[in-house]
C-alpha cells in the first residue's frame, strides 16, 4: 500500500474520495464488510469493557456503520462521527443503532468532557498524516483530534485505534502527537510476521498507564494460521455461552427489532416471517 497511486489517501480528501460509489462498496462488498468486521470485533476486545453494564462508546470515522453494529450487538451504545456525507448516507438508509454526526476529526472532538467510556476508530486516524488543504498542518492536526479525544473520554478509559501506516514516521507522528496530548500506551501489532494478517492498533489510556494488551499470532510465523483459527475457535465458544445468538437468525432480529423499540424508534411488528431468509433472486 506504499505506492502513491494505492493509498487511497493519495488519492484525495476523504470527504471526496468516499464518494456514493465507494460509499456503497461497505454495503456491498462481502470481503470488505467481513475484513471490517473483523478489525471492529477486535478493536472492541482490546477496549476492555465490563461485562456487567453497557457502555457508551465513540466511533470516529464510522463511515456506515460497520463497526457500530457490532458495538450494538455486545449490548454497548455509540455514537459515530465522518467527514464523508455519502458514508453517513449508507449509514442512515442500513439503519444503525447509533447516533451519527457529519465532522472532521482533525478540528477536534466535539463532545462534552468525560462523555464516553471508550473509543474505536477503524482505518482513519493516517488520514490526518496527509495535507489535503494549504492551511492543514498534520501534526497539529493529529493534536488536536488526541488532545479533545482525550477530554472526552472518561477517566480510565481506552481508545483503540486501528490504522494503516504507510511507514515508520508516520507512526512516530501519530504516537508522538498522541503522548502530547496525554495519553499513555502503545501499539498492539497483530500477526507482525504476515504480510496480509497484520494489523496496527494504537491503544491508548485515559489518566492511568495501564498494561498493553498481547498481540496475535506474535510467537512466530510459522504457526500463524493456526493461531488465528485457535482465537477465532474461541470468541465462538465465548459467544456461545454468553447466550449471544447468532448473528442473522431469527432470535438475533428480534432482538434488534426490540433494542430499537427500547430507543423509541419505529419498528415494523413481528411476524412469521420476521427473520426468515429470502430465496434468492435471478
Amino acid at each position: 500500500m506504499a505506492g502513491s497511486g494505492r493509498r487511497p489517501e493519495h488519492r484525495g480528501p476523504p470527504e471526496l474520495f468516499y464518494n456514493e460509489a465507494e460509499a456503497r462498496k461497505y454495503s456491498q462488498n462481502s470481503r470488505m464488510i467481513e475484513i471490517q468486521s473483523q478489525m471492529s470485533e477486535r478493536a472492541v476486545e482490546l477496549l476492555g469493557l465490563p461485562e456487567d453494564r453497557p457502555c457508551f462508546l465513540l466511533d470516529v470515522g464510522c463511515g456506515s456503520g460497520l463497526s457500530g453494529d457490532y458495538i450494538s450487538e455486545e449490548g454497548h451504545h455509540w455514537v459515530g462521527m465522518d467527514i464523508s456525507s455519502a458514508m453517513l448516507d449508507v449509514a442512515l438508509e442500513r439503519e444503525v443503532e447509533g447516533d451519527l454526526i457529519l465532522a472532521d476529526m482533525g478540528q477536534g472532538i466535539p463532545f462534552r468532557p468525560g462523555m464516553f467510556d471508550g473509543c474505536v476508530s477503524i482505518s482513519a486516524v493516517q488520514w490526518l498524516c496527509n495535507a489535503d488543504k494549504k492551511t492543514h498542518s498534520p501534526p497539529k492536526r493529529l493534536y488536536r483530534f488526541f488532545s479533545t479525544l482525550y477530554s472526552a473520554l472518561a477517566r480510565g478509559s481506552r481508545a483503540i485505534l486501528q490504522l494503516y501506516p504507510e511507514n515508520s514516521e508516520q507512526l512516530e507522528l501519530i504516537t508522538a502527537q498522541a503522548m502530547k496530548a496525554g495519553f499513555t500506551g502503545g501499539m498492539v501489532v497483530d500477526y507482525p510476521n504476515s504480510a496480509k494478517a497484520k494489523k496496527f492498533f494504537l491503544c491508548l489510556f485515559v489518566g492511568t498507564a495501564g498494561v498493553l494488551p498481547k498481540a496475535l499470532g506474535a510467537e512466530c510465523a510459522d504457526g500463524e494460521e493456526s493461531q488465528q483459527a485457535k482465537f477465532t475457535n474461541e470468541r465462538t465458544r465465548f459467544r456461545n455461552a454468553k447466550g449471544k445468538s447468532v448473528k442473522k437468525s431469527r432470535d438475533w432480529v428480534l432482538e434488534k427489532k426490540e433494542r430499537r423499540r427500547r430507543q423509541g424508534k419505529e419498528v415494523r411488528a413481528d411476524t412469521r416471517y420476521t427473520g426468515r431468509k429470502r430465496r434468492p433472486r435471478f
